[in-house]
């Protein structure tokens, strides 16, 4: 079974399970912002050089959309890396990171 990928329509010939169409509108702007607010308390605790990094991410996402801009993907995939880097492995700070990088597709 193939699966092919047009803009944002996703399975085998454009279906999903079950023959139903599936359309993903993008990520949740409320569920990604909370992600990035919960990203910068975890880093207060685990690493607060890091804080920055992480308010860059929750600027970029709450400012998107407010003054007519989309979030600039660069800065938060900078930041991201940045946090990537300096977090332990297997930390609470990577794991947020890394589902906002998932959830943005970065």
């Amino acid at each position: 079974m193939s699966t092919y990928h047009i803009n944002n329509v996703n399975g085998p010939a454009n279906f999903g399970d079950h023959g139903r169409i599936e359309i993903n509108n993008g990520p949740d702007a409320v569920a990604l912002l909370r992600l990035a607010d919960q990203l910068v308390e975890r880093l207060r605790l685990e690493s607060p050089a890091l804080v920055p990094q992480a308010q860059v991410i929750q600027g970029e996402l709450a400012g998107a959309g407010q003054d007519g801009r989309p979030a600039d993907r660069g800065r938060i995939r900078a930041a991201l890396e940045t946090i990537g880097i300096g977090v332990a492995a297997g930390s609470g700070g990577l794991a947020l990171a890394q589902e906002i990088g998932r959830v943005l597709g970065l």
